[in-house]
């Protein structure tokens, strides 16, 4: 996993000011527009055909649908299977997720009360922070109803397992996903404007709060928070194949990101528990597999990331923002005034003013790691940033700017949440915040090349994905990868809410 530096090969082609040529924009979104719209029944799933949530993840099982104890296992599964004929019925098993979740034998689906979008492919469960982005292109198609059924299974999850979790799977249930709830939250009560529903989430939203700001997520000294999974050993989702490759990656190179010894044994040859519980926060963070914290991001849990504290931010600010709605000015207060105050943190130990970054903070070392990654523009879109600190974002954006959109990070590393890849979410951060500080046209700029990658690809192969390479404008991936599953999935939940949302914008203008 040796860093490359490829913005130095793109900067003289791309400066700001350069817009892409624009393909037929209006003939290929409404081909696309129409795709979109009948993709969301093909990513429906709900609990009258519980077949179509197969697992390709894992060996094929018998399907089996955990249901949280206090539940009426009898009562729910007589209503899902009223209507299945006896041979469907056999296929599935209801039983009680044990309290103790060490004891399963053999994972499975975690039930939820309502329809929800899958991501797609391989994805077939209902995702944490893929929600919110799917949200957004279901409310552009006045989708609304669907839009309420899968906050209410967020809030289901956080009030019988926890917290939003990864997704819907027993294997997920000891990691979370980068917070977004109020986003969804608030911006279905936009369209909706029922009060009564605002203040039913107001548990569930401090339940998520509490767990994002206590240990093991919370850095005492430092006052912001860090991802931090549980569970021990392998994650059953990813195969043997990605380990056996960090394996020998440890054992053939130097590292100097960190203590190698930490992850790797070179007495016993095995990667250390250490390292597993690393391995699942960095499939908490969103970003797996990227070399962020290092390579393999074996680091993560020395670190603040910018991206998981500007959302616990915009969590409080919208609290605030909820309270104020309801009429309640005492909380109101109190929640503006911890989103200052984390404001004011995520500035003092995030923010580099010599190169003009927001940086993830080692709080071990006391040293932010200067690794060049799209989510320096998170505190944009959150409005954290000053008029001073968002030109020197704009300033630097060119290292990232390629002609299909923003990279990752600046680095190759055979991941895919670094070059030459572009994805979905990275890219709606980065315009919805250039384009609250008033950089519209930079930011339409960016949206366009984006959509126009988007355009090819499904010229290519009538579909969308879950990336792209936006180097070369290429759907193709496989052959960039070379840790973890190099496939590009089709689909793909996120990638239509973000096209749709940046279509809106482009058509606006």
């Amino acid at each position: 996993m040796q860093r490359v530096l490829i913005y130095i090969i793109f900067f003289s082609y791309f400066k700001l000011g350069f817009t892409h040529p624009q393909m037929d924009f209006q003939s290929n979104m409404q081909e696309i527009n129409q795709y979109i719209e009948k993709t969301w029944s093909i990513l429906t799933r709900d609990n009258t055909n519980l077949l179509a949530d197969s697992d390709e993840k894992l060996p094929h099982t018998q399907s089996i649908i955990y249901l949280p104890p206090e539940e009426n296992l009898n009562k729910i599964k007589n209503k899902v299977t009223q209507n299945w004929p006896e041979w469907k019925k056999k296929k599935v098993i209801f039983q009680y997720l044990p309290r103790d979740i060490s004891t399963i034998k053999q994972h499975g689906l975690l039930y939820l009360p309502h329809p929800y979008i899958v991501p797609g492919g391989r994805f077939n469960e209902m995702y944490g922070w893929d929600s919110y982005f799917i949200e957004l292109g279901l409310i552009e198609h006045n989708r609304l109803e669907m839009v309420r059924h899968m906050i209410d299974n967020l809030i289901y999850e956080i009030d019988h397992y926890g917290t939003i979790l990864n997704a819907n799977r027993t294997y997920y249930l000891e990691r979370s996903q980068p917070p977004l709830l109020t986003a969804m939250i608030l911006a279905y009560y936009d369209k909706i404007q029922d009060k009564k529903w605002l203040a039913s989430t107001l548990p569930a939203i401090k339940k998520l709060h509490t767990y994002w700001t206590t240990p093991p997520h919370l850095i005492p000294d430092l006052g912001l928070s860090r991802y931090y999974a549980g569970g021990q050993g392998k994650p059953p989702e990813e195969s043997t194949v990605y380990y056996e490759k960090v394996l020998n990656y440890f054992k053939t190179h130097d590292i100097s990101d960190y203590d190698k010894s930490l992850f790797y044994s070179e007495a016993s040859n095995q990667l250390t528990e250490l390292f597993y519980i690393a391995d699942r926060t960095v499939r908490e963070s969103g970003f797996d597999i990227t070399a962020k914290f290092g390579p393999f991001s074996a680091g993560i849990l020395d670190y603040a990331p910018v991206d998981l504290n500007v959302l616990i931010y915009q969590m409080e600010n919208d609290l605030g923002i909820i309270y104020r709605i309801l009429g309640n000015k005492e909380n109101t207060t109190i929640w503006t005034q911890k989103a200052e105050a984390r404001a004011a943190l995520i500035n003092h130990y995030l923010w580099d003013d010599k190169a003009g970054y927001y940086f993830d903070y080692n709080f071990k070392t006391k040293q932010l790691r200067p690794y060049i990654y799209a989510t320096t523009f998170y505190p944009l879109w959150a409005g954290i940033a000053s008029k001073d600190q968002a030109q020197s974002l704009v300033n630097n954006l060119p290292v990232l700017l390629t002609r299909g959109g923003l990279l990752t990070s600046c680095y190759i590393q055979g991941v895919q949440w670094d070059a030459p890849f572009g994805w979905a979410p990275l890219q709606y951060f980065a315009v919805l915040g250039l384009n609250r500080y008033g950089y519209k046209e930079l930011a339409l700029d960016i949206a366009n090349r984006f959509v126009s990658t988007i355009h090819k690809g499904f010229q290519e192969a009538n579909t969308l994905f879950e990336k792209y390479d936006v180097q070369k404008m290429s759907i193709h991936t496989e052959n960039k990868i070379q840790y973890s599953y190099s496939t590009n999935v089709v689909g793909f939940g996120w990638t239509n809410g973000v096209y749709l949302v940046f279509m809106r914008l482009i058509n606006a203008s």
